[in-house]
């Protein structure tokens, strides 16, 4: 009796505000709970499908768990990352080296393929690369787009575990999945502020944007880097804010990014 209430409480809320101004209403209607409750099941369904999610052992691939782990636990660390102690801030690698892709669930649930980790060539991008992820999850992000997506009666279903034939879907969607400019924007700047009270140079981001604009105008971005704003105002907005924060943009001298690409199982392809 309880869920429908909550059902029918959120549908009223949601009906309100169409009325009022049209649209879903910019307010998150899930709670932290709700965001965990859905990223548990995503991850479980992720873990269940390794064909398509080839997920590294954590056990086998130890040594490259406990380098990408170092990079989160420094950025919590930070003291800037909203919900730091209430999501589990999972992290874990995809085997794909032909695919160029991170992507978070709600929650905290995050995943950088093989093949991010081979392009990048200094850690300090990484790092950017995460935190712009863990900001996603930190200002939720993501359940506001699946919300936009899939509708709040409907996720808020799959959360109660009353229609678990879309866990598939979402999961699907996670991966390319596109944030609004705005929402980029903030994960952008987030990154900077969370790398800034770090070892890491805070621009870090913007040194995998001007790895992707080497790379030239015919190479394809990737989808969970394709929502404007460009890559060249990015790298711009960056490093504007970084120095407008007093912020290092030196990278960690004794990062050993190469460690971690000795880590990973042996490369299959390169196309980049």
């Amino acid at each position: 009796m309880a869920r429908h209430w909550r059902l029918s409480v959120v549908s009223a809320l949601v009906l309100g505000a169409c009325e009022e101004g049209g649209g879903l209403p910019d307010v998150n209607l899930f709670t932290i709970e709700d965001d965990i409750a859905l990223g548990q099941q995503l991850d479980a369904e992720i873990m269940a499908d390794p064909a398509t999610y080839p997920v590294l052992d954590e056990v086998a691939n130890a040594d490259a768990y406990a380098h990408i782990h170092d990079i989160r636990d420094e950025i919590l660390a930070s003291g800037q990352v909203e919900h730091a102690d209430d999501f589990t801030w999972e992290l874990k690698i995809i085997q794909d080296d032909a695919t160029l892709n991170a992507f978070c669930a709600p929650g905290g649930f995050m995943y950088v393929y093989t093949g991010l980790i081979r392009f990048l060539e200094v850690e300090d991008h990484l790092a950017g690369v995460i935190g712009h992820e863990m900001a996603h999850a930190a200002e939720r992000h993501t359940t506001d787009q699946l919300t936009k997506a899939y509708g709040v009666s409907l996720l808020l279903e799959v959360v109660l575990g009353e229609n678990p034939g879309l866990i598939g879907d979402i999961a699907a969607t996670l991966v390319t999945l596109e944030f609004s400019r705005e929402d980029e924007t903030e994960a952008d700047e987030d990154s900077v502020v969370y790398l800034c009270e770090t070892r890491y140079a805070a621009n870090g981001a913007a040194g995998f944007f001007e790895k992707l604009l080497a790379l030239g105008p015919g190479f394809e971005i990737p989808v969970f880097l394709s929502t404007h704003p460009s890559s060249e105002s990015r790298v711009e907005d960056i490093n504007a804010l970084a120095d407008e924060l007093g912020c290092s943009t030196e990278p960690w001298a004794d990062a050993d990014y190469q460690a971690l690409i000795d880590a990973l199982p042996p490369a299959t392809t390169n196309p980049y």
